[in-house]
């Protein structure tokens, strides 16, 4: 048992090493980018200094590896500066701390018993939805094995022979459910994890930026640091040649040290045509597991557990005829069940068969809508009040530019056509220039909340000319 002089003294240690450690962070902050010092020192915790020796907890060892690769000289430097010039630092990784300390040491504080404090979550954002988790996401015969997978990944991140999991399947199915609660899951178990959740459009989108601000290294190493990376909408990718080719490295990294990459996307590996044939080989080391639409069944487990997320109150007539008419994804279902209640409470209207049946004739997409590249031109030319052929000249107005960038991502997003076939409806333009168009739009999208209300302003006015 520690003495009580002893106890003092190692909580004076600690608090004199998060001292001194803050004097470093402080001195770093002033010679390395903003982005650079968020992703790789922000993160680090201070554990205890003894005579000149500092000791810092650090995530995993590619955190070492990485620091020491490209910090090496400013940290011995800062060091030196604050400790003087026998300054040491050495590293402590999270879980061999842990590990070494089992059972949990307690320190009395005035006469109560303390456990040894937790560690801090890392300085970095997840973008987890807490909101999907395992628990709610209602099992079917068309996920069975999709979800089973999943639960496993999540329990045993990195050490199944499902890595890369790659989940797809058509839209609204549950893949983004299903992929958030694989990494609510690893966190739950374990939260000293590094977990994160990025859209293949949001990863490029750093990308561009990273080699905008010249930070591709930190970009790149930062995802690298992962112990689970989770990628939705994979397919976004296609036709972005050097994003591809960074994921490609940042992939084969996880995959060497035993961590786990989870995808999601509309189609299975063999069919993302244009896609790098590299990728496409290693999404195939893993498991493909496809989400089909839900049968009738399911559908009305799921309108019976979200009515009782709403607190609507539905009979079993209203449930069953929903779940009849509406079969084509899940989205379409809540999206119903949302309608229903809004409209009942704005409008003090009882949620009888009537009310029902006309909410699912506006909320249901099963009816087919055929968009064609003419259609979607017309309608983006009177929105912004451009000319059908100037969007076909070589017209660099701005107003000009902008309204061909938005037809041609609409045309990609809404119809089956090929890069090369929308290129030739814009006055004969290449598919470079597509993808350029998509890649500005999805940007500006983004970061934009009133570009993405434009679009989906667009979009609705397509669908309701096309059908």
């Amino acid at each position: 048992m520690q003495n009580a002089a002893e106890m003092s003294n190692n909580l004076q240690l600690e608090k004199n090493a998060k001292d001194i450690w803050k004097e470093c962070l402080g001195l770093i902050k002033e010679n390395v980018p903003f982005i650079t010092y968020n992703t790789w020192f922000l993160p680090i915790r201070p554990f205890e200094i003894e005579n000149s020796t500092l000791k810092i907890y650090v995530p995993n060892n590619f955190f070492i590896e990485w620091i020491e690769e490209h910090y090496n000289t400013l940290i011995n430097k800062t060091v030196s500066q604050v400790l003087g010039e026998e300054g040491r630092l050495i590293y402590v990784i999270y879980e061999e701390k842990i590990a070494a300390d089992e059972p949990a040491p307690v320190i009395p504080i005035n006469g109560s018993i303390a456990p040894t404090p937790q560690i801090k979550p890392l300085d970095y954002e997840t973008f987890l939805n807490p909101r999907y988790t395992f628990d709610n996401f209602i099992k079917g015969e068309g996920n069975q094995l999709a979800r089973a997978a999943a639960m496993a990944v999540g329990d045993s991140p990195g050490q199944t022979s499902f890595n890369p999991l790659f989940i797809y399947g058509g839209v609204g199915l549950g893949k983004t459910h299903l992929i958030h609660a694989i990494g609510n899951k690893i966190l739950e178990t374990d939260p000293r994890k590094r977990v994160i959740y990025i859209s293949s459009d949001a990863f490029t989108v750093e990308f561009v930026e990273a080699i905008q601000s010249n930070t591709l290294n930190d970009f790149s190493g930062f995802y690298k640091s992962m112990d689970a990376l989770i990628i939705d909408d994979i397919q976004f990718l296609v036709g972005k040649e050097k994003t591809q080719d960074l994921f490609f490295q940042i992939f084969n990294t996880l995959h060497q040290s035993g961590k786990q990459v989870i995808l999601s996307s509309d189609k299975p590996p063999k069919d993302l045509k244009g896609l790098n044939e590299r990728l496409i080989s290693r999404f195939s080391w893993g498991l493909s597991a496809d989400i089909q639409p839900p049968d009738f069944e399911t559908r009305v487990a799921i309108l019976k557990n979200k009515s009782e997320v709403y607190g609507i109150s539905l009979s079993r007539e209203i449930v069953e005829y929903i779940a009849q008419n509406i079969s084509s994804n899940i989205r379409e279902l809540e999206g119903c069940l949302i309608k229903l209640l809004a409209s009942s409470s704005l409008n003090s209207k009882e949620i009888d068969f009537e009310f029902v049946k006309k909410t699912v004739r506006e909320v249901s997409t099963n009816k087919q809508v055929t968009v064609s590249v003419e259609l979607i031109t017309k309608i983006v030319c009177e929105f912004f009040g451009v000319e059908e052929n100037k969007l076909r000249e070589k017209n660099r107005r701005k107003e000009v530019v902008f309204a061909r960038q938005m037809a041609m991502y609409l045309s990609k997003q809404m119809t089956k056509l090929s890069l090369k076939t929308i290129g030739l409806h814009f006055g004969g333009r290449d598919h470079s220039t597509v993808i350029h168009s998509q890649s500005s739009i999805e940007q500006l999208a983004l970061k934009d909340p009133k570009i993405r209300e434009t679009l989906d302003t667009l979009k609705n006015k397509i669908e309701m000319s096309a059908s």
